[in-house]
C-alpha cells in the first residue's frame, strides 16, 4: 500500500460524534509512552501526524484521521499511565469500551506491546477484554531497534504462553520500530488485504 493522503479530521470524546461509520476503520492503542503517536507518524510518512510527547498520557481523545480517503485510522488515549486521577481511569475506560461496543465499522484494533518487557499484566486483561467483547485484534510489538532479536523473540515467546492459556488461537503479530521502520509494509499490507475482504463482503 501506498499512503498517498493522510490527513487529520476531527477529535473527540464521543462515538457518536465520530465520522461516519462508511469505511473500515482501525485503532491504535496501547500502555502510555509504548510508541504510539511515533508508529503512526512512521506508517503514514508524516512526522507530525499524530502529535508525540515525552510527557506520558498525553493522547486523551479519540483521534481520526483519514488515509488515501479509503480507510479510517484511529489514535486511542494509552492505558495503565499512574498519575491519572481514578476518576479520569474511569472516564477513560468507559469511553473505550462505548467506542468499541458502538463502532460498527470498527474492523481491527492494533494493539501496541513494548518488546523490551515481559508480559505485563495491564496489556494481558486489555488483550482479554478485547477477546471478551468480540473485537478483532493484532499485536504490535514496537521498539524492537533498542535491543537484540533474541531479546525481541523471548518477549513475544513469553507472549505467546501466557496468551494460550486462555485462548485456542493466537492473534497475528507484528514487530515494529518507528525509527527505522521496521514493519512498516507488513502493517500495510495486512490493512490493504483487510479493506479487500470489507469491500468483497458488501
Amino acid at each position: 500500500m501506498i499512503i498517498r493522503e493522510a490527513k487529520f479530521l476531527m477529535s473527540n470524546t464521543k462515538v457518536e460524534a465520530c465520522p461516519a461509520p462508511d469505511k473500515p476503520e482501525y485503532a491504535f492503542i496501547g500502555r502510555s509512552n509504548v510508541g504510539k503517536s511515533s508508529l503512526i507518524n512512521m506508517l503514514t510518512e508524516q512526522k507530525k501526524l499524530a502529535k508525540t510527547s515525552a510527557q506520558p498520557g498525553k493522547t486523551q481523545l479519540i483521534n481520526h484521521f483519514l488515509i488515501n480517503n479509503e480507510w479510517y485510522l484511529v489514535d486511542l488515549p494509552g492505558y495503565g499511565y499512574a498519575k491519572v486521577s481514578k476518576s479520569s481511569r474511569e472516564e477513560w475506560r468507559r469511553m473505550i469500551k462505548f467506542y468499541f461496543e458502538k463502532r460498527e465499522n470498527l474492523t481491527c484494533v492494533f494493539v501496541l506491546i513494548d518488546s523490551r518487557h515481559e508480559p505485563l499484566q495491564p496489556d494481558l486483561d486489555f488483550i482479554n477484554q478485547l477477546g471478551t467483547m468480540g473485537v478483532p485484534f493484532v499485536l504490535v510489538f514496537t521498539k524492537v531497534d533498542k535491543q537484540s532479536a533474541l531479546k525481541t523473540d523471548s518477549t513475544i515467546a513469553a507472549y505467546e504462553r501466557k496468551l494460550r492459556e486462555t485462548w485456542d488461537e493466537l492473534p497475528q503479530m507484528f514487530r515494529t520500530s518507528a525509527e527505522k521502520q521496521v514493519g512498516r509494509n507488513e502493517i500495510l499490507s495486512f490493512i490493504d488485504e483487510v479493506n479487500a475482504q470489507v469491500q468483497n463482503q458488501e
